[in-house]
């Protein structure tokens, strides 16, 4: 048995998160988490809310609570989303942890003790009526470069060019709308990230375990020349700026950059595991504690590989402690809507608690990952996704499902019969489907989940074509010993799929082998040299037809979801 640490990008505070966000993060690593679980291997699976930054503060004002309250209430609605989404965290925490606060402090002072961390005089943006210095997204203005007027400190939505705040022409505060602006000189913290270069490179060098796009991206960086970044922001919610376990002397008004705390809450995340169950966070993260045979795997988009591949190794290396440091690290591209931007303002797309209004999370699940975006972005379209539904899920997993358990519970007493031996028929069955098993593992354990999820609904059409070879229901008529046969092997591969199908459709996968009464004990991944799976399930078993696994989008509610999220247009 070996252990695998997994974790996600942590979802950011400001709102329910939209599909796009789920399937490039969250959702695969949990199939991951399921997979390897099923493989009988140790799993700690942890995500977090990231909690601070100026947007947190800006929607806690827009929604008129304390920072704190807002946070507190978006970190339970994520929460519940997850769950509906059956998202199977062993932990998702929160930023604003006390074990974060902590955390993130220890790691400036070691930087800093190792020559890491410089103090800095910079010019920033003074709004003089709002009586504060203004961090970037707290500063809008019109963009030098297109001449966009609602563009802001950090980034013009319009052309997408990177700001700096006093770049912006005609600036304003985002606070009050103030134009009483000013420029001053102000203290921050600088992580001195050039210095750490060569060992970055070297590290990122035998990380051969990584797809090209986060090593592409981790080598673009590296090769631009790394830069000194600010980890310190004028604001008032975040971790405190210390010193020697003091605040730091003219910083009693700011506090970490959201950028340096948030991956440290991986970390912290797995020490509020440790403290509320009474697990061992060291043997997880501490190479002194053991951690050395934990194998760490992160998924994220494609915008946060810089910030993993780079500057959070800069601190965990840079600290000079024996830290746990990624082995594999799955990117994606982008989910878009109909080829474009997710949009809340302007209701475009689907965010994670409408989803599930419409439908369970297994419908999403299977469609975003049988559609992941892992070689070039991905298009979500209503259509698309009710074709793969209905296909997919509908016509070839549900429609076996039900055929084989209804003329079972019709024809033989609900119960897995005896009689019959496997003949020619059933020894090409399995030697295609053992192909198709070593096809499924070899992809989830590369974690290429549009092949694996390909390969899982090739598996089941084979179950429908030997179905409709060996027809149970005609065979019935004159010889009851070949559709037993028949019968007891369909049995075998609906509870063969079901497992196969659990890191996709978890709950549908439950239901299936709650109704052939398989014990949690044998919902183990199988091997493709285990003949005996097409007669493991015991003779005279009692099984229980499931409700309807999965209906049917029909075209009336594909036109009214287009209608209210925008779709096509």
């Amino acid at each position: 048995m070996a252990r695998y640490l997994i974790t996600s990008a942590l979802p950011y505070i400001n709102g329910i998160k939209h599909l796009g966000n789920l399937a490039g993060s969250m959702l695969p690593a949990d199939v991951h988490a399921r997979f390897r679980r099923l493989q009988g291997h140790e799993v700690l699976f942890v995500c977090a809310t990231d909690e601070h930054g100026t947007p947190a503060e800006l929607a806690a004002r827009e929604a008129g609570m304390s920072v704190r309250d807002y946070c507190q209430l978006q970190h339970d609605i994520q929460r519940q989303a997850g769950t509906g989404f059956h998202l199977s965290f062993d932990w998702f925490g929160r930023s604003s942890s006390p074990q974060n606060y902590a955390l993130t402090q220890h790691f400036a002072q070691m930087l800093e003790d190792n020559g890491l961390l410089e103090e800095r005089v910079t010019a920033q943006v003074y709004c003089v009526d709002d009586a504060r210095f203004l961090p970037d997204r707290y500063v809008e203005g019109t963009c030098p470069k297109c001449g966009y007027v609602d563009a802001r400190g950090d980034q013009c939505d319009n052309c997408g060019t990177l700001l700096d705040p006093t770049q912006l022409l005609h600036p304003r505060s985002k606070i009050s709308g103030s134009t009483n602006i000013e420029v001053r000189d102000t203290a921050h913290l600088f992580l001195r990230q050039p210095l750490m270069a060569e060992k970055i490179r070297a590290w990122v060098d035998q990380a051969q375990d990584w797809p090209h796009l986060a090593r592409s991206i981790a080598y673009k960086w590296l090769d631009e020349g790394l830069q000194d970044r600010a980890i310190t922001r004028d604001l008032v919610w975040g971790v405190p700026v210390l010193k020697d376990g003091k605040v730091r002397p003219g910083f009693e008004n700011k506090v970490f950059y959201v950028w340096f705390d948030a991956p440290i809450e991986y970390i912290a995340a797995t020490q509020e595991w440790a403290d509320a169950t009474g697990g061992d966070w060291k043997r997880w993260w501490r190479t002194d504690g053991g951690a050395k045979d934990v194998s760490y795997v992160q998924f994220m988009g494609k915008d946060n590989v810089a910030f993993h591949t780079v500057s959070f190794p800069v601190t965990i290396l840079g600290s000079g402690e024996p830290w746990k440091l990624v082995d594999r690290l799955k990117a994606f591209n982008w989910v878009t809507w109909y080829g474009g931007k997710f949009s809340t303002s302007q209701k475009r797309g689907i965010f994670m608690d409408q989803a599930l209004e419409l439908l369970s999370g297994d419908y999403w699940r299977w469609y975003l990952m049988a559609n992941a975006p892992e070689s070039s972005d991905a298009a979500f379209t209503l259509e698309g996704f009710q074709a793969t539904v209905n296909s997919d899920l509908a016509n070839v997993l549900g429609n076996f499902v039900n055929r084989i358990l209804k003329f079972t519970d019709a024809k033989f007493d609900g119960q897995v019969p005896a009689q019959g031996v496997a003949g020619e028929a059933e020894a090409k069955l399995w030697a295609d489907v053992s192909v198709k098993i070593a096809a499924i593992t070899a992809y989830h354990d590369e974690m290429e989940f549009r092949k694996a999820a390909a390969e899982t609904r090739a598996l089941w059409a084979l179950g429908n074509e030997y179905l409709q070879m060996a027809a149970p229901w005609t065979a019935i008529k004159t010889d009851f010993t070949l559709a037993a046969l028949g019968v007891r092997t369909g049995l075998n591969l609906v509870a063969l799929f079901a497992i196969l199908a659990g890191p996709f459709v978890p709950e549908a996968a439950a239901r299936i082998l709650d109704g052939l009464g398989v014990p949690e004990s044998k919902r183990m991944w199988p091997k493709a040299d285990d003949a005996g799976l097409l007669d493991a399930l015991p003779h005279g078993l009692q099984i229980q037809v499931p409700e309807l696994l999965f209906a049917k989008i029909e075209d009336d509610q594909v036109a009214a979801w287009k209608l209210q999220f925008g779709g096509g247009g």
